[in-house]
């Protein structure tokens, strides 16, 4: 007898599975079978709050329970119903005046669940768990300080925000005592995106607790915030100006037999940020930073004054430190012997003596600064670059950082006032020196 293969007959077997199909099909469409179908729902509606605060005999306000942000609901229908069925068609509400007590702690309130589409009643709907846990706590109404978060957004290229205000720039928020001293700040946040212009926007304030955390839905829910947590907040975009120069002076005389020298700043120049009219007023200035003389005062000074000065209360009004800027700086002014004066040397005319092989050596100033007296010679005859050498020798020295002293040749008739020393780094890598 001959064995039948799976095979034989295929087009005939597909054909009897299809036509199953189908059959399966209209029964279960003619049938309309009964079945339930579940829905996870969040952020039950808890209404009528007002009764609970505003009762003579209560007068708290009203807090869900943490942990408790989901109901499982069920709904029976036919499977035509059912298959209409969507989440957002399902609603959960928890009515303050339904509760059956309002003397236990927590107060259980019961859930009502509702669907809008058709043919489906109360007596369809079951909903775990039945109550919602509510707790009473004491009413609390504090002010909070609306502060404006940008986050990591930055404005455009050459940009830099002048100012971030809130209308209004505090709020009242009410709630349930203990839910209130929870928080910690209210925030307005708002992106900047290479904004290059002023703009204001209505922001919908979030609120962090005391961990640093945003109060969760069911918890805002139960605060009453003033103006509907809405602000209008406004930013000022300030365009940047850089190579803003920084002079200063001083005041007094030095000991006797010393004399002024220069005054240095460090930094030399500054990056500010400001509104047009601000900018206006610094460049009527020309563009200078001035620091008043009667900050520096070297009187009696027989060695050199350094003074650390904040610019923050120098800047024109409507103009600030760029953000990557700091606000001191450091003045120098050089207390020389009489007779005396101090020479900018550059650091790449110094000859570096026994230079480690396969190593480079960088100097960590581009200048160095080189006193110099003549008793018998005008010090304004002296040419830097010509008549002054300078060098320095790395005998024994290997990679590092090291502070060296610098051998100093003079024309005669010239002396030095006091020793020099640089800094350098020798290092395996490529460098430029003077930088």
């Amino acid at each position: 007898m001959k064995k039948k293969k799976i095979t034989d007959n295929l087009s005939l077997k597909i054909m009897s599975v299809a036509v199953a199909v189908v059959v399966w099909l209209i029964v279960v469409n003619i049938d309309n079978p009964v079945g339930t179908n579940y829905y996870t729902i969040t952020n039950v509606e808890l209404i009528n709050k007002e009764y609970v605060e505003s009762s003579d005999t209560i007068g708290k306000m009203c807090m869900p329970e943490e942990n408790q942000d989901t109901v499982r609901v069920a709904i029976t229908a036919d499977k035509k119903t059912r298959d209409k069925i969507r989440v957002s068609d399902i609603s959960a509400v928890a009515d303050l005046q339904q509760a059956v007590s309002l003397d236990t702690n927590p107060v259980m309130v019961p859930i009502t669940v509702t669907c809008s589409v058709s043919g489906i009643g109360p007596g369809d709907i079951k909903v775990t768990p039945q109550n919602l846990s509510v707790n009473l706590d004491e009413k609390e109404t504090q002010e909070f300080v609306v502060n404006v978060i940008r986050g990591d957004t930055k404005p455009g290229k050459d940009y830099e925000v002048g100012s971030l205000t809130a209308n209004p720039e505090k709020v009242r928020i009410t709630g349930p005592k203990s839910l209130v001293n929870k928080i910690d700040k209210v925030n307005a946040a708002i992106e900047l995106n290479g904004k290059t212009q002023d703009f204001t926007q209505e922001v919908t304030l979030s609120i962090i607790d005391k961990n640093q955390e945003a109060l969760s839905d069911s918890e805002m829910n139960s605060l009453r915030i003033e103006n509907n947590a809405q602000v209008i907040v406004t930013a000022k975009l300030w365009k940047i100006r850089q190579g803003v120069k920084i002079s200063a002076g001083y005041v007094g005389t030095p000991a006797e037999g010393y004399q002024a020298g220069m005054i240095k700043t460090v930094p030399d120049t500054i990056s500010v940020a400001g509104s047009t009219e601000g900018l206006e007023t610094l460049a009527a200035n020309d563009n200078v930073i001035t620091i008043p003389s009667e900050s520096i005062d070297i009187s009696g000074e027989s060695s050199d004054v350094e003074k650390k000065i904040s610019l923050k209360d120098l800047l024109p009004d409507n103009v600030k430190l760029t953000s990557d800027s700091s606000e001191d700086v450091w003045v120098t002014v050089s207390i020389l012997p009489e007779g005396s004066r101090e020479f900018s040397f550059p650091t790449k005319e110094i000859e570096v003596k026994n230079k480690p092989d396969d190593l480079q050596v960088t100097f960590e100033t581009a200048q160095i600064a080189i006193r110099i007296k003549s008793d018998s010679k005008d010090l304004d005859d002296l040419d830097v670059t010509k008549d002054i050498k300078a060098s320095i020798d790395l005998e024994d020295k290997e990679e590092g950082n090291y502070e060296v002293p610098v051998t100093v040749s003079l024309p005669d008739g010239y002396e030095i006032v006091e020793n020099v020393s640089t800094e350098v780094v020798i290092s395996s890598g490529t460098v430029t020196e003077g930088q």
